[in-house]
């Protein structure tokens, strides 16, 4: 069948999903044939009905020759379908060559057009995958149809490493996708499936009936599909040189009744012939796409212009190139990608380095992290030792080419015995080795994704040993990832021995796609007696990596280069059970004389963000690397978020890095192909977090989201309605409070106090006459008295010059006690007695915890601006590797007396808490992974959990039950234990997808936490022993970095990065109120006195806000700028007691307080020695 006059025109859809289920149509003006692309992975001769009349219910109602048959998706911007009518001779020419091949017993195919249709990394529709969409798994085929006079040939193709998943969802099951060809009039369906059971197994790609395996040649008739003809080659054409391959099971294809026996026959099932007129004119495809509007073209159907460059593929038909115009994204931000007769490449701007894939800048340190697996068996030792994610990090200072690595967690029974494999580490030398002119290191060749393998054979004994190394590239902290895996043997050192490698050379051989060198190294080991004996060992590895075949032409890598490694140290500190190594590289000639240029030989003094440019002679300059600027001797980051606020594009944050930036795309959109681009994601409208729905305002009602655009509204407590309209209902109606009290409605709740001559809380009220005077009341009734002789009959006034205690409503000591004639105030304890360093000088209060645990607030709760702060409490921030602290005069921050109180420079320090019962600072670190503490009064740190992390981003101290909290967003889940690391006990690990902030409320028992997930975040609360977990704020939520809260308000206030606001809730009425909006990027916040207090990675400050002013009020840059991270004060004094103070509540191991009472729990991993029990009061 022919195709002629083919207008591309834009379907409306049936559905609801019109970005995936769209169709591109031809249809001729005079006979109305519809020949219609569909996203799906078909074609049809007519308008298919709605998915779920066809998708897994083949054989179809409609005439379709379908490729590769599933529920698919193009809505991202990545996927695309191309179709084009080519007629040209050459591509006529290639079709023409495989429709012989498969049938070569037929005579001479004249072609005189061909449709061209090709699905480009589509994606399985409604496949959930955590990531963004360009780590989702894509798939790529192709139909051709050509036609002749008479007839047309179809031709399917599989391209090799194209196929990437066989199944779709399909009303909630995986199904299978199919491939056949279906007339729709009769019930023959010719299909292929899999048999392989859940292991989906797509034969099409490894068999065929063409000789090429992933071709498949079919004779599909006349226009009126009367017969389908397989290719009848089913034998493996040779490719290169190899032999022969003949297929010799063909697995049977599936078919609807009637069903054949044998594959080879060519006695398809017969399709129903249509009848059309004599008079009816053939068709012909034209390219035109006048009809689409070009916007609609690319986000749904693609008509490719006839001489267009497209994807080249292995076993296409046809010439199909990639092109930069679509594959611009999978180039290094810091390349530019340019387009050759075959395909494209990725190259680095000047001042970078790489493989245009992965690119960085000259000069600029590098930091390698990765985790080591496998076991080693050490000397004759019939054990082997295993390593299990042990931790390796390294830094790099590529200037001078030298090396740093260490490797954690390694036992003494192995640790002495690793010491003469510097070359663990070596690859990374390799890698970013100080290159001499004309010469590249591994970066330059490779980029930051390849594989090493190594084998290791020790001399005299012959143990060998494997290291398989996996580089993944850059990850987005700007940090290469590496994966290691030894396996084998090694000789025993024995423990106190030393080891000393001396200078080596290596020679490496390049080709296009490999690199593999071999060496023999000694190596002298120094025994505790000091005696030495030199040993040696062979050394053979391979460099397996992924390089541009399209322009290998442009650039000339010297076949041999050699490694030159010195200053070698190794060393294994069994106190703290570290592997380390340490070397200079070069990479260079094999036979040249080493240069002598300071660059060169890394003798220069430039800074390490500095790359050192070569001169005359022995003259250099200094330059900071790109993303740095200064002298070269001394470089500063440089912020280009805040130098070029719009660098990133409209819909997008600029998040800062050193050296760098990084882009992200705001909640409801993603990137483009293009990979800058941020572009709105077609997605359901979730009309709570946008603010459009028709719910009451947020004081009274609550709107929640059901899924797709729908939503519920409902009546807050406290007020009645359908939630669309909210009033308040007066409690006080009702005899809520105690007969002896007063009862005062307010909206949304209500308060009771008792009458004047009862005392109580409003719910209970005893008369004062029946109730025993405390001891404050006693002191307080003493005083007055000896003030006026003890008799008066009159209100009695103390004498001029004494102090009487303040008592509150219950009787007890206030917190703050003040000396009206001194003017002096204080903190005092429970039993009234002053607290040393509290006492404040005229005009000034300081702020005092309260001693008990606090009741359930009823009604509204005191203003903020009631709290004064008292000396002697300090800002504590993380600044990448080190805490630093900020006196704290009131609420100003006292800037000229921050300094640094405990530095980890091998650590990223990301939350930060305060113990003031041993005035204990605790961190989190994400390299590595851990959390440690340290005493603020002197003392080393001291990890307490390294075990079972993937990445603690938030950690929260309950003092009082001396107990520890943390959130992990990479294992998903909230823990608890004892603050010494012990009893650990999962909390939560379901419905968390991104967790980080967390805050505890010990005096009420109550847990705060926030989960940015950016698509669903949230800030939830529970008790703290984990029961009535509930969401508190769901709507108007993006991405909620910080969390804090205020016990003296009772406001849990947080930071978002997204909607870039300050925002306060109170957790007991749900009322909500925005502090201030407008901010850069905030990523920690604690609250204190009238102050709320914020990190934020633009400013790389910490930032002042009043919350009663709502406004920002201060700002303390750091001397060393970088990106600050979590926040807390420290107090000179604590709350005293709450249900778990007391010898742990009675409990064995975990006391966990809730509102009225506390719950003993057991660690999760428990040996019965442990029972489980609750506890009310």
């Amino acid at each position: 069948m022919k195709f002629k006059n083919l207008t591309g025109i834009l379907k409306e859809c049936k559905e609801s999903k019109c970005e995936k289920a769209s169709d591109l149509l031809s249809k001729s003006a005079s006979n109305d044939l519809l020949h219609i692309v569909n996203t799906n992975g078909f074609l049809s001769v007519a308008e298919p009905p709605a998915e779920s009349e066809y998708l897994g219910k083949m054989p179809a109602k409609f005439g379709i020759i379908a490729p590769f048959l599933g529920d698919l998706d193009t809505s991202d911007g990545i996927g695309k379908v191309y179709f084009r009518q080519d007629n040209s001779p050459d591509v006529l020419q290639k079709i023409t060559e495989k429709i012989t091949q498969a049938f070569p017993h037929e005579g001479e195919v004249e072609p005189t057009h061909a449709l061209i249709v090709t699905w480009e990394n589509v994606i399985a529709h409604g496949v959930p995958e955590r990531g963004d969409d360009l780590n989702k798994k894509r798939s790529t085929f192709q139909l051709v149809l050509m036609s002749t006079e008479l007839s047309t040939y179809a031709i399917l193709l599989y391209p090799k490493d194209d196929l990437q998943y066989y199944s779709t969802l399909v009303e909630g099951e995986r199904k299978p996708v199919e491939v056949g060809f279906s007339k729709g009039l009769t019930q023959g369906w010719f299909s292929w499936r899999s048999t392989q059971g859940s292991s989906l197994f797509f034969l099409p790609l490894r068999l065929t009936n063409s000789g090429r395996r992933g071709v498949w040649v079919y004779h599909i008739g006349s226009s009126t599909f009367q017969s389908v003809t397989p290719g009848q080659v089913t034998t493996v054409a040779p490719e290169d040189g190899a032999p022969v391959q003949s297929v010799t099971e063909i697995p049977e294809p599936t078919y609807s009744e009637p069903y054949f026996e044998e594959y080879e026959t060519p006695d398809y099932p017969p399709y129903e012939a249509e009848t059309f007129s004599p008079e009816t004119p053939s068709i012909e495809i034209f390219t035109s796409t006048t009809a689409l509007p070009e916007s609609e073209i690319l986000s749904h159907v693609e008509a490719v212009p006839q001489n267009a460059a497209q994807p080249s593929y292995t076993q296409a038909v046809f010439s199909y190139y990639e092109t930069c115009s679509t594959n611009r994204h999978k180039c290094s931000s810091f390349a530019e990608c340019r387009d050759y007769t075959s395909g494209y490449c990725c190259h680095c701007k000047p001042g970078y380095y790489g493989n245009g894939k992965d690119c960085v800048a000259d000069g600029k340190p590098q930091r390698i992290n990765g985790k080591v697996k496998g076991r080693i068996f050490v000397g004759s030792s019939p054990t082997p030792v295993e390593f299990s994610n042990n931790d390796l990090h390294s830094y790099v200072v590529a200037n001078d080419g030298r090396a740093y690595v260490a490797i954690s967690t390694i036992p003494a029974s192995v640790g002495p015995s690793l010491q003469p494999l510097s070359s663990i580490g070596g690859v990374i030398g390799w890698a970013f080795a100080l290159e001499q002119p004309g010469y590249e290191n591994g970066f330059s060749v490779a980029g930051g994704v390849f594989t090493r393998q190594t084998e290791v054979t020790f001399q005299p004994g012959g143990e060998k040993l494997t290291i398989s190394q996996e580089f993944k590239g850059i990850d987005e902290h700007d940090h290469v990832v590496v994966s290691t895996h030894l396996e084998g043997s090694i000789p025993e050192v024995p423990e106190g021995a030393t080891v000393q490698i001396d200078p080596y050379y290596e020679i490496y051989q390049y080709s296009s796609n490999l690199i593999t060198s071999s060496s023999t190294r000694d190596y002298t080991v120094t025994l505790p007696d000091g005696s030495t004996q030199t040993l040696v060992y062979l050394w053979r590895q391979s460099v397996s990596f992924q390089s541009c075949p399209h322009a290998e032409g442009s650039r000339s890598i010297p076949p041999s280069q050699q490694l030159s490694v010195d200053q070698v140290f190794v060393m294994y500190d069994s106190v703290n059970q570290l592997i380390r190594y340490a070397m200079s590289n070069k990479i260079g000639s094999v036979n040249g004389t080493p240069q002598q240029n300071p660059c060169y030989t890394g003798r220069h003094g430039c800074d390490t963000n500095a790359v050192c440019r070569p001169g005359q002679g022995n003259q250099f300059t200094c330059e900071c690397a790109a993303g740095f600027r200064g002298d070269g001797r001394t470089c500063h980051d440089i912020d280009e978020c805040i130098e070029t606020p719009q660098i990133c594009g409209a819909h997008a944050v600029c998040n800062n890095q050193p050296g760098t930036f990084r882009c992200e795309c705001i909640e409801g959109f993603q990137f483009a192909s293009d990979g800058h681009t941020c572009v709105q994601v077609d997605h359901p409208i979730n009309h709570c977090e946008r603010g459009s729905h028709d719910c009451d305002i947020r004081e009274r009602a609550q709107c929640s989201y059901t899924g797709g655009s729908s939503y519920i509204c409902s009546c807050l407590p406290g007020f009645s309605g359908d939630g669309r309209s909210c009033q308040d209902i007066d409690e006080c109606q009702t005899d809520r409070c105690n007969r002896d009290a007063v009862c005062y409605n307010t909206q949304g709740s209500f308060t009771c106090q008792c009458r004047p001559g009862f005392h109580g809380d409003g719910f209970t009220c005893t008369p004062e006459s029946e109730r025993e005077k405390t001891a404050c009341e006693k002191h307080r009734e003493s005083m007055l008295a000896t003030s006026s002789g003890g008799y008066f009959f009159f209100r009695p006034r103390p004498a001029v010059g004494q102090y009487v205690p303040i008592c509150d409503s219950y009787g007890e000591y206030e917190p703050t006690q003040c000396h009206s004639s001194a003017g002096q105030c204080w903190c005092v304890d429970r039993n009234g007695q002053e607290i040393p360093g509290t006492r404040t000088g005229p005009g000034s209060r300081p702020m005092c915890l309260e001693h008990s645990v606090f009741p359930t607030v009823f009604g509204p709760t005191t203003r903020p601006d009631a709290n004064l702060v008292s000396p002697g409490t300090n800002l504590l921030f993380a600044q990448s590797g080190k805490i630093d602290h900020i006196p704290l005069d009131g609420t100003n921050m006292k800037k000229e007396e921050a300094k640094t109180v405990i530095h980890v420079p091998d650590q990223v320090v990301i939350a930060v808490a305060y113990d003031c019962v041993d005035k204990m600072v605790y961190w989190s670190d994400i390299t590595q992974p851990s959390i440690s503490r340290a005493s603020m009064q002197g003392g080393q740190p001291a990890a307490i959990i390294i075990k079972d992390l993937g990445s603690p981003e938030g950690i929260a101290i309950d003092s009082l039950s001396r107990n520890l909290y943390w959130t992990d967003s990479i294992l998903d889940r909230i823990e608890v234990s004892r603050l010494d690391g012990r009893h650990r006990r999962v909390l939560f690990d379901n419905d968390l997808i991104n967790p980080r902030a967390i805050v505890a409320d010990p005096a009420n028992g109550r847990l705060y936490w926030a989960d940015w997930n950016r698509d669903g975040p949230k800030i939830e609360t529970s008790n703290m022993d984990g029961t009535d977990r509930i969401v508190l704020v769901k709507g108007d939520l993006e991405l909620p970095n910080g969390l804090t809260f205020d016990h003296h308000s009772r406001q849990l206030c947080w930071a978002d990065a997204g909607t870039r606001k300050v925002e306060c809730i109170d957790p007991y009425t749900r009322l909500r109120r925005k502090i201030v909006d407008g901010v850069q990027y905030p990523f920690a916040i604690v609250s204190y006195g009238r102050n709320l207090y914020y990190t934020d990675w633009r400013r790389e400050s910490v930032v002042a806000v009043d919350r009663v002013a709502e406004r920002e009020v201060d700002q303390f840059l750091p001397q060393k700028r970088s990106r600050t991270y979590g926040i807390t004060t420290s107090f000179p004094q604590c709350p005293e007691v709450n249900y778990c103070s007391s010898d742990n509540g009675g409990c064995s191991h975990l006391c966990l307080p809730r509102p009225g009472g506390f719950t003993c729990r057991c660690p999760t991993l428990n040996n019965g020695s442990c029972v489980e029990r609750d506890q009310n009061f």
